[in-house]
Order: structure tokens, then sequence, then C-alpha cells
């Protein structure tokens, strides 16, 4: 299917077997036929409305139906998804409207509030609310036809913005090349199979969010669907939906191993835990404790979304690159680690670039190979090892610390949620380490008994120089903490 738009396929199975189950949410059922229909009215009624394929539309809208059916109205049209993150607020939010330059915005009524208050332009694009009884329920329901088989591998899916953790963020253009090739990812690193139900909590703004839309077109599963995550609410939610999968990031699964400990840990039907950035500690005490099998991956939006998979359970490895990427370290040093650089095997599957970014652009992509900012190594076997961002080190006396590195050993404390690691100026020298701490509720962790605890667990160079206690963290849709407002 990569070759092509993942809408063909779409077509196909929504003619043969309109009643096939493609998601589930708060008890109701949405079939490829519902979706094949909400889908064509909505691209029907923006193509009589005046737009046209390429053409951007933003949508800021929480998980559901209707959100699922706008997106594939927009693929069907060949229109450009700016997906918005509905929690975006102030200048943030108006930097991705006021950056992506949408024809349309279609909008939850409940965060209509917060665009206007962001200072953009409402004149600048049209709007379609959805509430119950709103705009959009109505157009979804109109029943109109419109013909999606034209579409192809080189159009223009999604304009998905990056987290923006280091600077302002840049509008990765995907294709529906890519998305089919993110879909493919899905199915390898997670293992899926006929019949299984994939969970899915993470926002569909977010790239982990959206490829799993690509998924039921590739092999017959359904996707169970919760509003948000919750980690006490976690297993209850697998349970009720009978999911076979769990999707993870950042740090999802320390949260989980942080719940408290319950004889149902092991009494589940799920049969792999699939995602990214699982340190080794965390991978052996997760699958001790829920006899959950981890299957860690690697990857970026750029790259069509995964790039590696580990499927053979080296801990601590994020596996080998797919089938259509390849991958080199660029200029490694002693111990083997430099930047993860990664290659087409097949066309298409790397971005062509960031919108209206050439300078970006150019940074990312030098002689066909995607620089991808990450630090990285491999063993003799091909497997790859993932070490944090570089522009995530911090330079102490000389040595260069990974931010991560010191992050994994410390979350490692059963008193610790959370945690994140920044450089700061030193008094002597070029930076230390201050570190952020959420500690686990209920429990009392003094910052002087952290630092004994750390003493023996990390080099001299690694040891932080001065501690925050915080009761949470700024964070991107995916859970990752964003350290520029640390900063």
């Amino acid at each position: 299917m990569s070759a092509c738009s993942f809408v063909t396929c779409f077509l196909d199975i929504a003619a043969r077997e309109p009643d096939r189950l493609f998601a589930r949410f708060e008890g109701q059922d949405l079939t490829f036929g519902r979706l094949h229909a909400g889908a064509s009215a909505f691209a029907a009624h923006m193509q009589a409305n005046g737009a046209s394929p390429g053409d951007r539309v933003a949508v800021m809208m929480d998980n559901g139906f209707a959100a699922i059916c706008t997106i594939f109205g927009l693929a069907f049209a060949g229109m450009a998804w700016v997906p918005v993150n509905p929690r975006l607020v102030g200048q943030s939010l108006a930097y991705q409207l006021g950056h992506s330059e949408p024809k349309l915005l279609v909008c939850d009524e409940k965060h209509l509030a917060a665009v206007q208050a962001s200072g953009h332009d409402p004149a600048s694009s049209a709007v379609i609310i959805h509430s119950p009884q709103g705009e959009l329920a109505g157009i979804l329901d109109s029943a109109k036809s419109f013909d999606a088989s034209v579409r192809t591998g080189k159009d223009l899916f999604a304009l998905m913005y990056t987290s923006g953790t280091t600077g302002p963020p840049k509008g990765v253009m995907i294709t529906h090349c890519m998305m089919s090739f993110a879909g493919e990812g899905v199915r390898h690193g997670s293992c899926a199979q006929a019949g299984d139900v994939m969970f899915l909590w993470e926002p569909l703004c977010h790239i982990g969010g959206a490829q799993m839309l690509i998924l039921p077109l590739l092999v017959e599963v359904h996707l169970a669907m919760v509003p948000r995550f919750s980690a006490s609410r976690f297993w209850a939610e697998v349970a009720e939906t009978g999911a076979t999968h769990i999707h993870y990031l950042g740090g999802i699964l320390q949260m989980l191993l942080k719940q408290p400990p319950a004889q149902g840990d092991k009494i589940h039907g799920v049969r792999a835990a699939w995602g990214g950035g699982c340190p080794a500690e965390t991978w052996v005490q997760f699958e001790e404790r829920f006899a959950i099998p981890i299957r860690e991956c690697y990857g970026m939006s750029e790259a069509s979304s995964l790039t590696s998979s580990n499927v053979t359970g080296v801990v601590g490895s994020v596996g080998q690159p797919m089938d259509w990427l390849a991958v080199t370290i660029a200029s490694p040093d002693e111990a083997g680690r430099g930047e993860i650089l990664v290659r087409e095997r097949q066309p298409g599957a790397l971005f062509a670039g960031y919108f209206n970014n050439p300078d970006a652009t150019a940074k990312a992509l030098q002689n066909g190979s995607l620089h991808t900012g990450d630090l990285g190594s491999m063993d003799s076997e091909g497997n790859l090892y993932f070490h944090g961002r570089i522009n995530d080190s911090i330079r102490v006396k000389g040595e260069l610390v990974s931010a991560w590195e010191v992050e994994s050993v410390a979350t490692s404390h059963p008193d610790i949620e959370e945690c994140a690691a920044i450089g700061v100026e030193a008094d002597v020298g070029e930076q230390e380490i201050k570190l952020f701490v959420k500690v686990q509720r209920g429990a009392h962790l003094s910052m002087v008994a952290l630092a004994d605890w750390l003493q023996s667990r990390l080099a001299p160079h690694q040891q932080p120089a001065s501690y925050a206690l915080v009761d949470d963290f700024p964070r991107t849709p995916s859970q990752r903490i964003i350290k520029a407002q640390l900063r």
C-alpha cells in the first residue's frame, strides 16, 4: 500500500465490508461504512464551498468519531489536515494557526474561546463549529457522496507541527505515502494480527495517534479509543475495551509502574506494549510486573513516524530499521555514538521538507539523509540504540552528559513519578545540571535524600547540582515534557 494513497485501500474495504468495525469509543461503534459516509459528506461540503485540493484545514478537536470523519474527509478531498492540539492557548496557538494559514478551521465549540483569546485573526479563515447539534454534525449526516478514488501517494495529507520543545514548531509536510508507511510501521512494530484490539489514548493531533488510523486498513483490527491518558484508570479501561495492545511514549510506562500493585497486574488480555522512550530498567520492571513484552521503537514524523522496531527483545535497543529505511551513525566517537542519519530505501518514505521553512529543511535534509539530531549507536548485529537528543545534552566540566540518561536513572527511584534534567549556567565552567522532580503521590522525598541516592548511581559529572520540586510539567500532546518552558 505504501506506493499509493491509503484512501484507495479504505474505499475497497468500505465497499466490500461496510459493517466491519473501525473504532469503538464511549460505547459507540464506528464502522467502515459509517466512516465512509461521514468522510464523503465532509469532502463534498468542502468542494461545494470552494475548497480545492492542497488547501490547508486546521482541526482543533478532541478525539472522537467526528474528528476521524473530518480527517478522512480531508484525505478524500486532497486537502492538507493541520492538526491543532486542543490544549494549546495563547501565543503557541496563534503561531500555529498563523503559520499554517488555513483556509478553514474546524473547532470543538468548547475550544473556540481559546482561539479567540489567542489573538488569531478570525477573519483569516472560515470556521466550522463542532457541537452535538452544530454545523459539523449536520454536514457529516448529510449523506452527500464524493469520489475519492483520484488520490495518490504524492498528495499532501497533513502539516503536522513538531512539539517545539527547543524552538518554534515546524510544520512537517506528510504525504499520503508517508502515512501508508507509518501504518505499515505500526503493524510491524506492534505485531498486530487479525482480531486484535488496539488501545488508543493518544490525541489524534500527534503522529502517534494519527498513525493508528491507518492500521485498520492493513489488518482486521479495531481501535479502542478513550478520551485521554489516565494512569489511575488505565488498566480498568484496557479491561473494559478488551485491548490486546497498548501504546506508550515518554514516561507512560514509568507512570504505570508507579501505580499501587494490584492482584490483577498480570490478569489481562494484552499481548504487547509497543512504543518509544522505555529505558532498560523500566523495560525489565514492566515485563516482570505485568507479564507484557516490550516492543521498543524509534522514529519521528519526518521519516514516516517509525524508523526502527525491536522484534527480537534485545533489552535497551530500539531494534532494526524498517524495510523502507536505512540507518547510519555519523562520525561515531570512541563509544560508537554519533548522530542518527536516516535514508530512504523506498521512495517517499522521508518528508520533502518543513512548510515555509527552507532553512530548517536544508539543515534537516543533507545529501539525501535526514539528520535526526538524535544520538545513537549500533551493535554488531545491526541493533540501534538511542541515547537522547544531541541538543538535549549538557556539557559539564568538559564532559557531554545526556539528559536522557540522567532522567532514566532518577526516574527509577521508587518515590519519583517523573523528572527532567536541563543545563543551567554554572558559576565555574560551562553548565551544571538542574533536575526537576515530580514526586509520586503520597510519597515524601527530600532532595538531600535523592542526591544521596544518586551518588552511587551516576558518574560524578552526571550528578545534578541543584533540584526543584514541581507539581506537574508542561507537556506536548504525547505527554512529553516541554523543557523550553522549564528554562
